[in-house]
């Protein structure tokens, strides 16, 4: 047999439970949790030291007494600081800075405002000295004679507080306390009067009064009383944040705006990455069944940062997973619902903690993965790619300022000429967003780097020339110049939307003989495959007014594809460029090949509304088009965006597929060019 000598720090027991009575004595808790730790404590000190109950109990209690239930960070609400901060880490994204400083102007317009103060009294000069002692303490305070009169007022302005006479003609102060409730639910109303007796205190509280004073008037109890009623009514104004869902491609800078906001608001920050989330107990928290149960992450990031009241960024919320663990988009809901998190209960917390001071915010790439109930709770704010030019701004404002310092390129710093920005962006990169193109900034740092200690230099004094960039970066990795090859009968350039910004891609079209069969390839969905067949169905039902062969489907195939087939394509927006290839090749005319398209089409020619315009159009100018045909429906998309993209190719908005054939192709010599609009299709189908 085999025997273990204890040593000194085996023989230690967990700490008694005394140290924790005092700090829970002392610790500022609500009612509720105050009483759970009672229990915890009691059930404490009727456990054995050496059990497993007591390392859980004594593990929950210092996890309560940790949290931070009453401490929080006073707001910054400097609206010029805010703005500052905003431009200082931050280029472009000028409708995004104004959504933000928009919220941050609503919520200082709430927090600033003073209290306004409505008393009613019939008697002129107890009417005017209440309206002098609450005047003197900061409140903005109006007067009323009677009762109809203040309830007339509570119609046109909304009060805080209304302090009232109990017996007054026309209308007494319960009858005004009944009437202003319907009136205006929120206006805390406090009832003085002289002729206070037990059951007309006990009539106006469960009326609705929130507080009830006899006369003659204690003004320290005035004043106290007024400062507690209205100190709830502050609470209530700073507790609900919004709920933002920042979405938009990766690389635009989401992070790091949410972080300037908790900068501009004077406010902590932290951030949970919830991708591929499966189990719900990671925000829910585990039951404590057993020794190593925890909290959710978010009560275990609020005991960390030590105030209830942060920047709380979900990160990638669409990529949330679900399996037979629990489906943890449903635990936000609770988590996000304003109505909800004023009472979040963790699981191993099992006591509500007020979630509504947090200021959350969402990322997505994209919201069609997210669930109707969780969008429905947040407002979205959409993030779009950067042009050239900002991005430009932004590699010189901050990237290669900050690659040349984590390398070392210090002693000079080595110039980035904008010629040389401008060559990365077009031949290395390929993105909405600046990742990729800080990532080739590095690439340069690192070689020149190289360069200095293989020459032995302290520091490269050159500037970095459009030559000697491609130079250190190797061949060019991506060709934008869509408009440089040639045009032929049968392909049109297509402006698409997907999560990683807007994209252009070539939709091909041949006809074989065959069995009159429409095949479509290039890992297609169901809705782009729609497109389609009504793109073809509306080319066959208007041959003959299109200038095409009524017969051109019998005994041939059409074959629709578009490359890059390892990658998933859906949506309605192909529809138009579609059409203008089938038109294409069946016309025998080449489309342009600076011009692409986006649109969706009805079945009877018309071009619908699309999304994503700000990236396709930038896709557009990445790749050399000159000229991109969109639905009129989205003219007024176009009209924003013409007053902040400096680069912008020209725009033909069309209403009917016809008036894009129309446009683009030039007619046959000898013959009528295609009309605006078809007629009703004469050829047989």
């Amino acid at each position: 047999m085999i025997f273990f000598r204890k040593t000194e720090e085996d023989r230690q027991s967990p700490p008694a439970p005394e140290g924790l009575r005092e700090r829970a004595a002392a610790a500022a808790l609500p009612e509720a949790v105050r009483t759970a730790v009672n229990t915890e404590l009691s059930r404490l000190a009727n456990t054995d030291p050496s059990a497993a109950e007591y390392a859980i109990s004594h593990a929950y209690v210092e996890l309560v007494l940790a949290l931070p239930w009453e401490s929080v960070t006073p707001d910054n609400l400097d609206l010029a600081r805010a703005e500052a901060v905003l431009d200082e880490g931050h280029a472009g994204l000028g409708q995004i800075k104004d959504r933000i400083l928009e919220h941050l102007s609503s919520r200082t317009m709430r927090q600033s405002r003073q209290a306004w103060i409505l008393v009613v009294d019939d008697e002129p000069i107890a009417r005017e000295n209440l309206r002098h002692v609450l005047a003197r303490e900061g409140y903005r305070v109006e007067t009323a004679e009677n009762g109809q009169t203040a309830l007339e007022r509570v119609r046109r302005f909304e009060f805080d507080l209304i302090v009232t006479d109990l017996k007054m003609d026309r209308m007494d102060g319960l009858q005004l306390l009944e009437q202003a409730k319907k009136v205006s639910p929120g206006t805390k109303i406090m009832i003085v009067t002289g002729y206070a007796t037990v059951d007309t205190a006990v009539r106006a509280l469960k009326t609705g009064a929130a507080h009830y004073l006899p006369k003659p008037i204690d003004l320290d109890e005035l004043r106290t009383s007024v400062r507690t009623i209205l100190a709830d009514r502050d609470a209530g104004l700073a507790s609900r944040s919004p709920i933002l869902c920042f979405v938009g491609p990766p690389g635009v800078g989401k992070t790091s705006v949410g972080m300037a906001i908790a900068k501009a608001m004077g406010r902590k920050f932290t951030r949970i990455s919830l991708a591929d989330l499966r189990d719900d107990a990671e925000l829910r928290g585990h039951r404590r069944t057993y020794v190593g149960a925890l909290p959710g992450r978010v009560i275990g990031a609020l005991r960390d940062l030590g105030v209830r009241n942060p920047v709380f960024m979900l990160d990638e919320v669409d990529k949330i997973g679900r399996d037979v663990k629990g489906d943890p988009a449903q635990a936000l809901l609770e988590i996000l619902d304003p109505e909800q998190n004023a009472r979040f209960v963790d699981r191993y917390l099992e006591v509500p903690f007020d979630l509504s001071g947090v200021f959350f915010i969402a990322t997505a790439n994209s919201t069609e993965r997210l669930a109707g109930p969780i969008l429905d709770r947040m407002e979205v704010v959409p993030f779009s790619g950067y042009a050239e030019d900002e991005k430009v701004e932004i590699a010189a404002r901050f990237l290669v300022p900050r690659q040349l310092r984590e390398h070392g390129l210090t002693h000079p710093f080595p110039e980035f000429t904008e010629g040389a920005l401008r060559r990365i962006i077009r031949d290395y990169t390929n993105e909405a967003g600046v990742r990729g193109l800080e990532r080739e900034i590095a690439r340069v740092c690192r070689k020149i780097a190289r360069v200095c200690l293989t020459e032995g230099k302290s520091g490269f004094e050159a500037s970095v020339e459009p030559e000697l960039a491609a130079a250190l970066l190797g061949p060019r990795r991506f060709a934008h110049e869509a408009a440089a090859r040639g045009a032929r009968p049968g392909t049109a350039w297509g402006l698409v939307w997907s999560e990683a910004g807007g994209e252009i891609v070539s939709v091909e079209v041949s006809r074989m003989r065959g069995a009159s069969r429409l095949l479509l390839t290039g890992s297609l969905g169901e809705v782009l495959k729609e497109s389609g067949q009504i793109a073809l169905s509306h080319i066959r039902g208007n041959a003959v007014d299109l200038g095409v062969d009524p017969g051109f489907f019998a005994g041939h195939d059409i074959h629709i594809h578009i490359p890059a087939g390892g990658v998933s394509k859906d949506g309605p927006s192909a529809g138009l460029t579609i059409a203008v290839a089938l038109f294409s090749l069946l016309t025998g005319r080449p489309t342009p090949p600076e011009v692409a398209f986006s649109g969706e089409i009805s079945l009877s020619g018309r071009v619908l509304r699309v999304g994503g315009i700000r990236e396709k159009l930038l896709a557009a100018v990445r790749a050399g088009i000159k000229k991109v045909v969109l639905p009129e429906e989205n003219a007024a998309d176009i009209e924003v965006l013409r007053r902040t993209m400096t680069a912008m190719p020209e725009i033909a908005l069309i209403a009917e597929v016809d008036q894009a054939f129309a446009t683009v192709f030039d007619p046959v010599a000898g013959e009528a060019a295609p009309p605006p609009h078809a007629a009703e299709a004469k050829g047989q189908p």
